[in-house]
């Protein structure tokens, strides 16, 4: 085996080649996710606003797309919007991961919906900041053996 992680029963092999998309404007909790990724035996791959987040998700296609919701210009919400609508990025799994609680997102992605503007489904998973690198960890890998 060269550089991957062989993860629990019933579960695939995860190696170098899963890529993982992190996007979020605290520097710091860029560095935190990305370490923690890579300690996980997956390639990390960083961005500091949804902009640069979608072009970087549209270019390398990743496995699994780690999102903060409240980031300046073009934040979390609108990128989050925008990966469910692409036909390219829909099926990534997104974890959103975020300091907002789980209760207000859904009830934004609740309102687009009742709207009309939006059927955007909810995410695949949420987790408040801050993580606990164990759960955060653990919910990477379960996401990824479902994807």
């Amino acid at each position: 085996m060269t550089g991957g992680v062989l993860l629990p029963a019933g579960m695939r092999y995860l190696g170098d080649n899963t890529k993982i998309l992190v996007v979020d404007d605290e520097l710091d909790m860029r560095i935190f996710i990305a370490t923690l990724v890579k300690t996980g035996g997956y390639q990390a791959i960083v961005c500091r606003d949804g902009k640069e987040g979608i072009r970087k998700a549209r270019a390398e296609v990743p496995d699994l797309i780690i999102l903060d919701v409240m980031m300046p210009g073009d934040g979390g919400v609108k990128m989050y919007r925008d990966l469910k609508t692409d036909p390219l990025l829909k099926d990534v799994p997104v974890l959103m991961l975020t300091g907002v609680q789980e209760k207000s997102f859904s009830h934004y992605i609740r309102m687009l919906k009742a709207r009309g503007e939006d059927t955007i489904p909810d995410p695949d998973a949420y987790i408040e900041k801050p993580p606990v690198p164990e759960d955060l960890l653990k919910t990477i890998r379960k996401l990824l053996s479902d994807a």
